[in-house]
């Protein structure tokens, strides 16, 4: 029976652990959800993506029509009269292709500014998450600290009577008092923390600094982590942007290669001729009508010449940079991983110091439980239990803000 029961309250402990677990994730992802409709950074790219889509739009022409008109001051005579004015229709083509390869160039744009989106919501994803871990290590201080504070007020009863009976000083007394005092403190400067933090929080879902945030009441370091694989971590967006930059410089050279290349112009000119006087034959007055072909040649085309070599140099630029973040990233991860395990490793230390640390405040019951009890041991082993605590939510947070780290690299 004795067996069963401990079975059961393994059981029970297990279910607490993965409901606890649960409800920290669905709570984060509503918050998450939150800032990803509200966040204005994300708003902010959203408008540029889609003033960078809307570019395609601008580019889809061809150049103006060109009118003219002119009106001859000294009207020069022709045989078939006398010409008065002049009016002209012009308008320039670009070579086939041309407009297509505008369109593509300003579509590779829209789509590196696509991932731009998809990095800032990462970032903001891992910012809210680590935000809220903070928020949770800091309102678990506070919570050990409350119950330091009400154990060492027992321990101050126990002191108060063991000065009536002569066991213990005054001393052991203002000991324990001063103690509760400097456990207050950091418990006011924790409140503060919290509360700024609470604002960064607020001010990350875009709402009013003061509204509460809630969370779980406890977390826990889960028994296994989850697959890490660094083959992911070139899938990336921060490093999909340096592809995507690469792109548009490809169709910046395809553009450049066709903007290069001639333009057809087609136009036509009418010339109004007054009838002169006193004459009678078949063209008298007939006006000038005069289609026109031009072509614009860039004979002197080092420009182009020198956009193609900036373009060369660019790309080279961009994988050289992809380079240098694929390696950060890769540092970032590995520092992440090593993080998470000493966060574990941590965790398991400070669990066995608070056992043995119990045991020692145990014994120390007992001792006043035979009338012997030496108060100045009762400071340092609480003391070293609430050193052990706070090490402990240090190191939850440690591992739920380095997991969400290693959660924006790879997934």
């Amino acid at each position: 029976m004795k067996y069963k029961s401990i079975q059961i309250k393994i059981v029970l402990a297990l279910g607490s652990c993965f409901l606890s677990l649960f409800a920290n994730a669905q709570q984060l992802e509503i918050l998450i959800d939150e800032a990803l409709t509200n966040n204005p950074e994300i708003q902010k790219f959203e408008l540029q993506y889609k003033r960078a889509s809307e570019k395609v739009n601008e580019v889809n022409t061809i150049p103006n029509t060109e009118f003219g008109v002119g009106y001859f001051v000294s009207e020069p005579e022709t045989r078939t009269g006398a010409q008065r004015f002049k009016v002209s229709a012009k308008q320039m083509l670009p070579w086939f292709g041309n407009i297509s390869a505008r369109e593509n160039y300003v579509s590779s744009l829209a789509d590196v500014k696509y991932e731009d989106i998809v990095i800032a919501k990462r970032k903001l994803m891992s910012s809210v998450s680590q935000s809220y871990y903070r928020l949770y290590a800091n309102k678990a201080k506070q919570k050990v600290l409350t119950e330091n504070i009400n154990l060492l007020e027992t321990y101050e009863t126990m002191a108060l009577t063991s000065v009536e009976v002569g066991k213990a000083s005054a001393v052991d007394v203002l000991r324990l008092q001063m103690r509760q005092n400097e456990m207050q403190q950091l418990k006011d400067v924790l409140h503060q923390q919290f509360l700024a933090e609470q604002t960064k929080f607020n001010n990350l879902l875009n709402r009013e600094n003061d509204v509460t945030v809630n969370m779980v009441d406890s977390l826990i370091i889960p028994s296994e982590d989850f697959d890490i694989t660094f083959e992911k971590l070139v899938l990336h967006p921060e490093l999909l942007k340096f592809d995507k930059l690469y792109q548009s410089i490809e169709q910046s050279e395809l553009l450049n290669q066709k903007e290069s290349s001639p333009m057809i112009g087609f136009g036509l000119d009418y010339i109004n001729v007054a009838e002169r006087p006193n004459m009678d034959f078949s063209d008298n007055g007939k006006d000038i009508v005069m289609p026109m072909v031009s072509v614009s040649i860039p004979i002197f085309n080092k420009k182009y010449k020198s956009q193609t070599k900036q373009n060369d140099l660019q790309q080279q630029e961009i994988t050289a940079q992809k380079q240098e973040r694929l390696n950060a990233l890769e540092t970032l991860l590995d520092k992440a991983i090593n993080e998470r395990i000493s966060a574990r490793i941590s965790y398991a230390t400070q669990a066995k110091n608070l056992k043995q640390a119990k045991d020692a405040e145990d014994i120390l019951i007992k001792s006043y439980e035979t009338g012997t009890i030496d108060f100045n041991d009762v400071l340092d082993i609480q003391e070293l239990q609430l050193k052990f605590q706070m090490n402990q939510i240090e190191s939850v947070k440690t591992y739920y803000v380095q997991s969400t780290i290693i959660n924006y690299l790879i997934k």
